[in-house]
């Protein structure tokens, strides 16, 4: 594939993800972008997680991570719990408020998908599936080579 045509794809992704951050952000009632969110699906995923934990797992470092939880915190969407037995352990758990941020963000974010794809037909939808199954499966092998 020429250089030309890859620097033009990579042009046209950023586009569109920028412009979905911008819809996104605009219809969702809370202060908050998509990492904070990622960290509010995994509490609710997984439970209650250490703040090391979550950095890991969603790649953070434990300075970003540190500014998520406080901000999370601060709105009411997650909180604290201190083990009664080492003070130092310290871990977030999503609150109801922050069931319901969640909820929101994912309705938000599924609109905003069914709106960018609906220029699409079937044909054009199941060509896009096949090639980002392709990626992903590319991506996947590479992790377990490293």
């Amino acid at each position: 594939m020429a250089q030309t045509s890859i620097f033009k794809l990579i042009h046209m992704i950023e586009q569109m993800n920028n412009e979905n951050i911008v819809r996104f952000t605009k219809a969702f009632p809370y202060p908050l972008g998509i990492s904070p969110i990622l960290v509010l699906s995994e509490l609710r995923t997984k439970g209650p997680q250490k703040q090391a934990e979550l950095a890991e797992t969603i790649g953070y470092t434990k300075g970003a991570m540190t500014s998520i939880s406080t901000k999370l915190v601060d709105l009411g969407l997650a909180q604290r719990l201190y083990d009664e037995n080492d003070r130092r352990t310290i871990r977030m758990e999503i609150t109801n408020e922050g069931e319901i941020a969640l909820g929101k963000a994912q309705c938000i974010g599924k609109d905003v998908f069914l709106q960018l794809f609906e220029v699409l037909d079937d044909e054009e939808i199941a060509q896009y599936l096949l090639i980002q199954e392709k990626l992903v499966k590319s991506i996947q092998e590479k992790k377990l080579q490293a």
